[in-house]
C-alpha cells in the first residue's frame, strides 16, 4: 500500500472539515493532533479551503491533509498545489480521476455501486470512497460487493459515527472512515478546542477497543505449567486447554511451559486492530519489539510490574 494511504489506514478515522475561516484552521488541527487524529479531509465547499490547507501545512506539519468535495480539475490542481496529499470526491468523474493520477496524486473518487468501484479500481485507484455509506446500505452492502471485488479497499463517509465506527473498521476491506462527529461545525464556530480534543481521544479509544485478553504466567517447565493450570481449573471450573508452548486455564490465564518474556510472565491486551494500535501507541512514545511481531500480535519493549506486555488482535 502507498505510504500515504498506509497512514490513512493506520490513523483509521479521518475528520472531515468544512472551515468557515482560515483563522480556525490551526487551532482546530492542533486540537485534532492532541486528540490522536493527526489528519483531516478539508472540503472544498468553502472559499477558504485552499488557504486553510496551505496554512495548516505550514503551521501544523504533522497533519496529513486531504482535500474533499473536489469536483473539477481546477479544484484538484489547486488542492494539490496547496499541499493536499490525497484528493477525495463525492462522485466518480473519470476525467478528474485520471487527471489526478496523471499528476502523481492520490485519488479517492466517490462510489456507490460495484460498477463505479470496478471502473475506479481499473483506472488505478488503490482506495475508493464509499459515499454516502449508511444511505447506500452500509457495511452489509460492502460485504456483498467485497465478496466479488476482493481487492477493493474503501474509505467510508456519510452516516459514520461513534456508535457504528467499529462496524465499518471491523471489515478488513474498509481501511478508514471519515466523519464530522468529533468536530462539528457549531463546535468549531464556538472554538471548543478542548472539547474537540476530548471527543477525538474518545473516538480513538473506541476504535482501538483495548481490553484485557489474558495473563501469562512463566512456569519453570511443562510439569509446573500443567500443575498450575489444573489447580486453577479445579478451583474455578475453567476449561483445561493444552497447547504447544502453553496451557490455558479457561481464557483468562496462560501457563507457559517454559519462561518467556517478562520476569513473571506477560499481560495480553486485546485490540481491534494491531497496526492501528501500534501507530497510535507509537505516537505516545510507546516502543515495540519488532522481533516479536506476528500478523495479530506484538510485544512492547520493557516490562510493567515484572510482566511483559503484548497486544493481540481480537
Amino acid at each position: 500500500m502507498n505510504e500515504i494511504l498506509k497512514r490513512v489506514s493506520d490513523i483509521g478515522i479521518i475528520p472531515v472539515i468544512a472551515f468557515n475561516s482560515v483563522e480556525e484552521a490551526v487551532p482546530l488541527c492542533r486540537a485534532l493532533v492532541a486528540g490522536g487524529l493527526p489528519a483531516a479531509e478539508v472540503t472544498f465547499r468553502t472559499a477558504c479551503a485552499e488557504d486553510c490547507i496551505k496554512t495548516i501545512n505550514k503551521e501544523v506539519p504533522e497533519m496529513l491533509l486531504g482535500a474533499g468535495t473536489v469536483l473539477t480539475i481546477d479544484q484538484a490542481d489547486r488542492a494539490m498545489a496547496a499541499g493536499a496529499k490525497f484528493i477525495v470526491a463525492p462522485g466518480y468523474d473519470p476525467k478528474v480521476t485520471q487527471h489526478v493520477i496523471d499528476q502523481g496524486g492520490l485519488m479517492m473518487p466517490g462510489t456507490a455501486t460495484a460498477g463505479e468501484m470496478q471502473q475506479a479500481m481499473n483506472q488505478g485507484c488503490e482506495i475508493v470512497k464509499y459515499f454516502p455509506a449508511e444511505a447506500n446500505g452500509g457495511v452489509a452492502m460492502l460485504k456483498n460487493i467485497g465478496a466479488a471485488l476482493k481487492s477493493c479497499k474503501w474509505m467510508c463517509t456519510g452516516g459514520v459515527n461513534s456508535k457504528n465506527v467499529n462496524d465499518y473498521l471491523g471489515y478488513s476491506q474498509i481501511v478508514a472512515v471519515g466523519g464530522t462527529w468529533m468536530c462539528k461545525s457549531d463546535m468549531i464556530k464556538a472554538e471548543k478546542w478542548d472539547e474537540i480534543t476530548a471527543i477525538c481521544k474518545e473516538a480513538v479509544k473506541t476504535m482501538l477497543g483495548f481490553s484485557l485478553a489474558h495473563v501469562g504466567i512463566n512456569c519453570e517447565n511443562e510439569v509446573d505449567a500443567q500443575r498450575a493450570a489444573k489447580t486453577l481449573c479445579a478451583f474455578f471450573g475453567f476449561d483445561y486447554k493444552p497447547g504447544n508452548s502453553s496451557i490455558f486455564a479457561g481464557s483468562a490465564v496462560e501457563c507457559m511451559k517454559a519462561p518467556y518474556l517478562g520476569k513473571n510472565g506477560h499481560i495480553a491486551i486485546g485490540t481491534n486492530n494491531i497496526d492501528r494500535a501500534v501507530y497510535h501507541l507509537g505516537r505516545q512514545g510507546v516502543e515495540f519489539d519488532e522481533s516479536t511481531r506476528k500478523p495479530k500480535a506484538i510485544y512492547l519493549k520493557g516490562e510493567v510490574g515484572g510482566f511483559a506486555i503484548h497486544l493481540v488482535q481480537k
